[in-house]
């Protein structure tokens, strides 16, 4: 089996503020410069706050701050992410909401909005004239109290209120997840612009609708307890992704002849092969072929798989590989040993989520540290005769040539530290369970690229498992 991995140019340039118009950018920063503070890092005062462009979405906004080197931040200090199902006087408060930051002036101690400034110099200067006509003093003095403070904190209260249909997230690693998926979704809108099929529409609102969900789950969670739900989120929205781009491909080929305009496009549907006439042992039900979801009710695949390290050899292409992810079901194959295959899947799947990938050092730490593996099986021996598999094309497998951390990081524990000195710096780097999670991200990434229009095949000829309703 192909593994295809996503060029990054075009995901680079979307998760880059205002992607798709770099003058917008330069215009407004070159505003920010000259009418704003633009915070330089420890040459600021503390609790300065940094000016911020906001880039207005579809699906809501994003706030990138300034840096003061003139590059482009990496990263967005603010996401917000509007209700998918607004009525119109919700979608005209959201519009409200969504206007450019105000930027606040220091008079003494306090801070003000400039317009409230303006109006209290206005009021005073009407209140004056209106007691020089001889409007009486009881009403001059509340109208001009009355009007600054409406100007301060009426805005305030509009935004309290249309942000019940907003979900805002400030979080530095929820704001860097939620904008890998905000990419996704903006390449969902750029098929869309140009495309008059309903799948593709249909994948949009899809899209929103899984932004949306993501952003109110990282309000109530963090990465990291929410880890499994995102990743899985993450991998929906990447084949949600990857088929609307099949499905433009296909419209612009019938459009050019037959042929498709000159451009890289993600792997067509693989052929599973068929299971020859002698094998006749009952194969369990696997993943489902990836198809557009229909219904707002999107839920991942059945599927578990396990991600496991072993000796690394090299492609035809010179590409190293040390790490391999296969169907959970591959360890039912007759060409594994066995029945320690079938009891590493009983206690692989039993309890999972869907979709979950599960690194074999989570296992270890699941039993006791590997106290208890012999209880199990040798899972020495099981990883050799997979390995042995996917080397044999006896079954799919996504082959990783994972970074000496990442790779030190799937082998340990959930709740391990990887230590790593840097002789320059001559410090330690220390690593732990957030970039563990994040190494799991990236797989499940590749993972759905890999998946597009066909599902790891498992093998031929599976054993029946012991618990066949281990996945939950």
């Amino acid at each position: 089996m192909t593994t295809y991995v996503p060029s990054a140019a075009g995901l680079a340039q979307q998760l880059s503020p205002f992607g798709q118009q770099p003058q917008c950018w330069e215009r407004k920063r070159s505003r920010a410069v000259r009418g704003g503070h633009v915070c330089c890092g420890s040459g600021c005062a503390a609790g300065c706050e940094p000016v911020l462009i906001r880039e207005r979405t579809g699906w809501g906004w994003i706030d990138w701050t300034v840096p003061a080197d003139g590059s482009l931040p990496e990263q967005p200090h603010r996401v917000a992410v509007f209700t998918p199902i607004a009525t119109r006087s919700q979608r005209l408060a959201l519009r409200w909401l969504a206007r450019r930051p105000a930027h606040r002036i220091r008079l003494g101690k306090v801070t003000v909005r400039p317009a409230t400034a303006v109006v209290t110099a206005l009021t005073l200067v009407s209140a004056a004239l209106a007691l020089m006509q001889g409007v009486p003093f009881s009403i001059v003095l509340p109208a001009a109290a009355l009007a600054p403070l409406l100007v301060e904190h009426l805005p305030d209260r509009l935004d309290t209120r249309a942000g019940e249909n907003a979900r805002i997230i400030e979080d530095e690693a929820a704001c860097r997840y939620l904008q890998r998926l905000a990419a996704l979704h903006t390449g969902l809108v750029q098929a869309a612009a140009g495309s008059d099929h309903y799948e593709v529409r249909r994948a949009v609102e899809i899209g929103h609708h899984q932004l949306f969900a993501t952003a109110d789950l990282l309000q109530r969670h963090d990465t990291r307890s929410a880890s499994s739900e995102l990743i899985a989120r993450e991998r929906l929205m990447l084949q949600l992704a990857i088929q609307t781009r099949q499905i433009v491909t296909t419209q612009c080929a019938d459009r050019f002849g037959g042929q498709p305009p000159l451009g890289p496009y993600p792997p067509g549907p693989r052929r599973r092969p068929q299971p020859s006439a002698e094998h006749t042992t009952h194969v369990p039900p696997t993943k489902e072929e990836a198809n557009m979801p229909q219904d707002g009710s999107e839920q991942p695949t059945g599927e578990v798989y396990l991600l496991f390290a072993h000796e690394a050899y090299y492609t035809a292409a010179a590409q190293e590989i040390n790490t391999s992810l296969v169907a959970a079901a591959s360890l039912l194959h007759p060409r594994v040993r066995q029945p320690d295959g079938a009891r590493i899947y009983d206690r692989l799947t039993r309890g999972r989520r869907p979709g979950e990938i599960v690194p074999l050092a989570t296992l270890t730490h699941e039993l006791d540290g590997g106290t208890r593996w012999p209880e199990v099986g040798d899972w020495e021996a099981v990883t050799a005769d997979l390995l042995q598999l996917i080397r044999n094309r006896e079954c799919d497998a996504l082959s990783l040539g994972l970074p000496d951390i990442a790779r030190a990081l799937v082998c340990s524990g959930p709740h391990s530290e990887v230590r790593v000195y840097d002789p320059a710096a001559e410090r330690h780097q220390a690593y732990g369970p957030a970039e563990r999670i994040e190494v799991l991200v990236e797989v499940g990434r590749q993972l759905a690229w890999a998946e597009a229009g066909c599902a790891l095949w498992p093998g031929d000829g599976l054993l029946v498992p012991a618990n066949p309703g281990g996945v939950k």
